[in-house]
Order: C-alpha cells, then sequence, then structure tokens
C-alpha cells in the first residue's frame, strides 16, 4: 500500500517526468516552425511569446498576487538570468534540433546540465550548498557523457532523420 509521504514524492517526480517527456516535442516544434517562418530564430521568438501568453493567462486566472519589484531588483544580478538563459536554450533547440535530432539534442542538453550542475554543486553557486566532487559523481557524468554517445552515434555527421512533412489539403 502506498503511503501518503510517498504519493506526496511520487508527484513531483511524475510531473518532472512529464516536463522532460514534453521537450523532445518543444524542441522538434520550435524546428518546425522555425523552418516555417524561414530562420530558426522565429521559431524560438514564436515559442517564447505563446509561452509568455500561457503564463500571463495562468496569472490571471489563478489570480496571483502583483510581485514585489522592488525586492527583486534589490537581489543579486544572477535573479534574472534565467530569461535570458531560457531564451538561449529554446533559440538552440530551434537551431540544432534539425541538425542533431530531437533525441541527440536532448541527450547533449542533459549532458550539459549534469556537468554544470556537478561543478555547480561543488561550487555552491547561486545560493546552493556546496556538494563536493566524489569519485562517484564523476563516474556519474562519464556514464552520462558515455549515453551521449551511444544515443546520439556518430556526433560528426548531420544525419539527422528526416522531419515528415504533413501536407495541408487544399481548398
Amino acid at each position: 500500500m502506498l503511503s501518503k509521504s510517498m504519493v506526496l514524492l511520487g508527484i513531483p517526480v511524475a510531473m518532472a517526468l512529464l516536463a522532460g517527456a514534453v521537450l523532445p516535442f518543444q524542441a522538434a516544434g520550435n524546428a518546425a516552425v522555425g523552418r516555417a517562418l524561414g530562420h530558426w530564430l522565429w521559431g524560438a521568438f514564436t515559442s517564447l511569446t505563446v509561452s509568455s501568453v500561457v503564463v500571463i493567462a495562468a496569472l490571471l486566472i489563478l489570480r496571483v498576487p502583483t510581485p514585489d519589484l522592488g525586492k527583486a531588483l534589490q537581489g543579486p544580478w544572477w535573479l534574472w538570468i534565467g530569461g535570458v538563459l531560457g531564451a538561449l536554450y529554446v533559440a538552440g533547440a530551434a537551431a540544432l534540433t534539425p541538425k542533431l535530432g530531437a533525441a541527440g539534442f536532448l541527450v547533449l542538453v542533459v549532458a550539459g546540465q549534469i556537468l554544470t550542475a556537478v561543478i555547480a554543486d561543488h561550487f555552491g553557486v547561486m545560493g546552493l550548498g556546496g556538494k563536493p566532487v566524489s569519485l562517484a559523481r564523476v563516474a556519474g557524468v562519464v556514464l552520462i557523457l558515455c549515453g551521449v554517445f551511444l544515443v546520439q552515434g556518430n556526433l560528426g555527421s548531420s544525419a539527422a532523420a528526416k522531419p515528415v512533412v504533413l501536407e495541408q489539403s487544399q481548398r
């Protein structure tokens, strides 16, 4: 029988898995809209614009109180970097997914995340508690990098799968 604590732990885990599960579709969608609009940056712009509309709608529907911008402005400079880094990620997905494929792009993203996270944990940057690099953590990073090569295959080739294009019916 499942305990309440297992269920409470399971919900965030399931949500994180779902968030990861949608990323290949986000990357492919951004790339496709970029191709349709003529440049991958238009794909990134479209994604970020739609994201903004969805978040604004959620703020209004949920009646989230107005933020205290003064307090945020008094915080460290890096409080604002998330939007810049998010835009770089979305633009990178739109530009690189057609070249690397969804799996290739995302496995490289995950490898970059894990490698950087281990370093950030070690030095305790951006308010994180320090967690020293250990042999086990280095082995984990090496295994993930091996996984990159196994999933991606030949990193030097641009042999991403040809996209399936669904034709619009003529009216």
